[in-house]
């Protein structure tokens, strides 16, 4: 039977940014990714600035602004045929001013990388957790199951569950789930990006849906909300090139593209939950990022509270996983440091789906009309303090986490004549 200090289930951001710092520790640490690769369109792609500052600290920042990115300065809206901003994140404290959209992919293969480099990382690609083991109450490690159909058991002393917002270790686990409802779900699809079109993100309000379209160079990643549960029924009901005529109503510069969507398979649904765990842990199990608390996509916050959960368990825990012992109470620390800001960002969340996206995406406001710009928007318009309120808030979040002391490593100096950041 294999084993390993810290067995960690997923992939993802979380759960390769604990690997890395774990294994920068010293710590035997295995990360199982069920896929073969990290190539999955239509994963978050936006880097805030505390996860930018945590990239410079691990002393990656060159080898990450090699990656292929586009810089989210400020946001404007279309209204009344013109662009109005409404946020900037010149103001936000801090040395990086920006949200950087890089493809989920790039971010996940530079941290497999940089992990690979070190001798106590392991990560085993097309394998699943599929359960949990125990022993005396105590969870001991995970069966998996590879693609190849091989199934087998791995001990260890720590199990971390990062496989996301439909975690099987934390349903294994019995963990109890507290959710809310959510008004919206999300359609996912791309279109053409022309080189006249605004840049960075670009908020589109028609009646009944609220598109967001973040500019990912030579095409938009779009972000549709639509009312809950209304997919299959528009699905049946209309044709596909009717998302992009709403759309060019209130942005005429998608005019040329309204044919650019020509089938309802290039349109994803992704089903919004928003939910947290009551505890985040049982005796040898956590669960972090979306295993411990599934996030809206408002703000476009998930990727980078999952990693603020990691860099706070791997500063909290490597010293109980190098002295052989990890109690209960000390995965309890984890989720004390983390529940704080996770329930911030949840009410805050909450607050919008109820005052804002739900009224929109019901058609209870007529959104598309300018006289009748929600009020919200209009007092962002005309307050400038508040552009720069919501992306600090974005931005920066709460209870900042910094990479510990053991897994930095020293940033190279940037070559003579170019800008740092």
């Amino acid at each position: 039977m294999e084993s390993t200090t810290c067995l960690v289930a997923g992939g993802g951001p979380a759960g390769m940014i604990l690997g890395l710092l774990l294994a920068r520790g010293g710590i035997d640490v295995m990360v199982l990714e069920k896929h073969g690769d990290f190539l999955r369109d239509f994963r978050g792609d936006t880097v805030h600035p505390t996860t930018l500052e945590l990239l410079d600290e691990l002393g990656l920042r060159e080898e990450f602004a090699k990656l292929p990115q586009r810089r989210l300065n400020s946001i404007a809206i279309p209204i009344g045929g013109s662009m109005q901003p409404i946020a900037t994140f010149e103001h936000i404290p801090g040395r990086f001013k920006y949200i950087a959209m890089v493809p989920q992919w790039d971010l996940l293969d530079l941290l497999a990388q940089a992990a690979d480099a070190e001798p106590a990382f392991r990560l085993r690609m097309n394998t699943e957790a599929t359960d949990l083991l125990r022993e005396n109450g105590r969870v001991t490690g995970v069966r998996y199951r590879a693609k190849d159909g091989a199934t087998g058991e791995i001990r260890a002393d720590l199990t971390v569950a990062c496989d996301g917002r439909t975690s099987t270790l934390r349903a294994a686990a019995g963990l109890r789930v507290r959710d809310w409802p959510t008004p919206f779900d999300v359609w996912w699809m791309r279109i053409p990006r022309n080189d006249t079109d605004p840049a960075g993100a670009v908020p589109v309000l028609t009646t009944g849906r609220v598109a967001i379209m973040l500019d990912r160079g030579d095409y938009w990643q779009c972000a549709i909300l639509i009312a809950k549960g209304s997919d299959s029924v528009v699905r049946q009901q209309q044709p596909v090139d009717a998302i992009m005529r709403d759309m060019a109503g209130p942005a005429p510069w998608l005019l040329d593209r309204v044919e650019a969507v020509r089938s309802w398979d290039e349109v994803k649904l992704l089903d919004v939950k928003l939910d947290r765990l009551d505890r985040w842990y049982t005796d040898g199990l956590l669960c972090l990022g979306d295993a411990a608390h599934a996030m809206s996509p408002v703000g476009g916050v998930g990727i980078n509270l999952a990693v603020q959960d990691a860099v706070a368990a791997a500063r909290i825990l490597a010293p109980k996983l190098i002295s052989g012992g990890v109690s209960p109470s000390d995965l309890a620390r984890v989720q004390r440091r983390r529940s704080i800001p996770t329930t911030v960002v949840q009410g805050v969340q909450r607050i919008a789906h109820a005052r804002a996206i739900g009224p929109a995406v019901s058609g209870a406001v007529n959104v598309s009309n300018s006289d009748r710009t929600p009020m919200v928007l209009r007092i962002f318009r005309r307050i400038p303090v508040l552009r720069s309120l919501l992306p600090f808030l974005v931005a920066r979040g709460v209870f900042n986490e910094h990479v510990p002391e053991f897994a930095r490593r020293p940033v190279p100096p940037a070559p003579k004549g170019t800008k740092s950041g």
